[in-house]
């Protein structure tokens, strides 16, 4: 395996609050290391930096890793040392943990369950990953909205979330200027038709049949590491 040579006293690359976010999609090339690919996971995830792991259906890819880190650095030396493992990275998504402008009087715990959430949840093995932003056509452009109706409207969207509370934990971060939408949405779910059904119901609200608009989704099972990598053909 090629030797990763580490950078020396770079400056770290932080978020002021919260945490970087990416979700890493790959696919394996023939011959690749296992147990090099283990390590990386287990080294970002021995501290306070966090590594879950995704074996997804379809044709996007075989692997997700999603990493919350303090330090964007992080990310970059992870995606190093799984490309020279043998994973080829087929996609990726960048954003951030964020406190969104109409959540501001929740309260302490709820903001920082946002900032600096503990994942995956437990017993929701079923993952759901998609990007999605607003709307800014002559007809229904968000950013044209006062704030207060745009405050009254994600009061009502985040009611009808709320409604799956104990099947569905979602996480919303914020991509603007990093990425190619606004927001991507993560749900850990308790059964894959809890995916179909919060997806569905959500899309009634107004702040989403008006204004929203969706990328790509990609589902899948959460597991261990190594489990992930049987189920993708990386044997030990």
């Amino acid at each position: 395996m090629p030797t990763v040579r580490r950078l020396a006293a770079v400056t770290p690359s932080s978020p002021a609050t919260g945490l970087a976010v990416a979700h890493l999609f790959w696919t394996a090339e023939p011959g690749a290391d296992r147990a090099a690919i283990i390590a990386a996971i287990d080294e970002v995830a021995s501290g306070e930096d966090q590594v879950v792991t995704v074996s997804i259906l379809g044709h996007h890819s075989d692997l997700c890793t999603m990493l919350l880190v303090r330090d964007q650095w992080t990310i970059r030396r992870f995606q190093t040392r799984l490309a020279a493992a043998g994973l080829l990275l087929v996609d990726s998504y960048l954003s951030l943990t964020e406190l969104s402008e109409y959540a501001q009087g929740v309260p302490e715990p709820m903001k920082q369950a946002r900032l600096y959430p503990q994942l995956p949840p437990p017993e929701k093995p079923a993952f759901c990953f998609y990007p999605m932003s607003k709307r800014r056509t002559a007809d229904a452009n968000w950013y044209r909205l006062p704030f207060e109706e745009r405050e009254a409207l994600m009061r009502e969207h985040g009611a009808s979330g709320r409604a799956f509370a104990g099947r569905v934990v979602q996480l919303i971060t914020a991509s603007t200027g990093l990425d190619d939408d606004e927001w991507a949405v993560t749900l850990f779910c308790q059964h894959p038709d809890d995916v179909k059904e919060v997806v569905y119901t959500m899309r009634f609200d107004e702040a989403s049949a008006v204004y929203a608009e969706f990328g790509r989704f990609v589902v899948g099972m959460i597991a261990e590491p190594g489990d992930a990598l049987d189920s993708i053909g990386v044997a030990g």
